[in-house]
């Protein structure tokens, strides 16, 4: 089995798994219920969309996640080649190409074609975009110094492992999936 890290997440505590647990065990269950219901909670909890609206803004000039996603990433470097950005974002080029495409009209991102070889098209963030990625940024951590005020600075490390864990487990587990549920060749 192929497990994935994330060089982003410094903290690397990793453990490797044998199997699935055991959700026959009634404590076993009960955390995973639990779990889960955190999980949709997160992503679809009452406050989800309030803070969303507070982070990304609201109105005309709100962003979508997806939208921020992708700024996230045009802003770590100068340029970024269209099947690069893909592979960052984990999606395919055609999803990459339609997430650029609405940033464009707004003026948050551009294209460039490429010096030597005009068949080669980068994408950057424009002044724009990185100004309103900054204003985003700031809110974001607004909200998170709101959100880990909730914890003892001795469980703030403790939070940040596990949510990175999770991350890496989540991504293990597709591609553990992935492999078990190929169709035969």
């Amino acid at each position: 089995m192929a497990f994935i890290t994330h060089v982003r997440y410094p903290s690397h505590v990793f453990k490797i798994k044998n199997s699935p647990i055991d959700l026959t065990s009634k404590k076993e269950l009960e955390l995973a219920i639990r779990i889960g219901t955190a999980w949709r909670d997160i992503r679809r909890g009452a406050a989800v969309s309030s803070i969303r609206d507070r982070v990304f803004g609201n109105g005309s000039d709100a962003l979508e996640p997806g939208q921020v996603d992708t700024l996230d990433l045009l802003v770590q470097q100068d340029e970024w080649r269209m099947c690069d950005l893909a592979l960052a974002l984990h999606i395919d080029p055609s999803t990459a190409t339609r997430a650029i495409q609405r940033l464009i009209p707004g003026g948050l991102a551009e294209r460039v074609v490429h010096d030597g070889d005009g068949r080669v098209v980068k994408v950057r963030a424009t002044q724009i975009g990185r100004d309103q990625h900054a204003a985003i940024a700031s809110r974001r951590l607004q909200v998170l110094s709101h959100i880990l005020a909730e914890y003892s600075a001795d469980e703030r490390p403790q939070v940040a492992d596990l949510f990175e864990r999770f991350v890496i487990a989540l991504n293990n587990t597709d591609a553990e999936l992935g492999e078990s549920h190929k169709p035969p060749a």
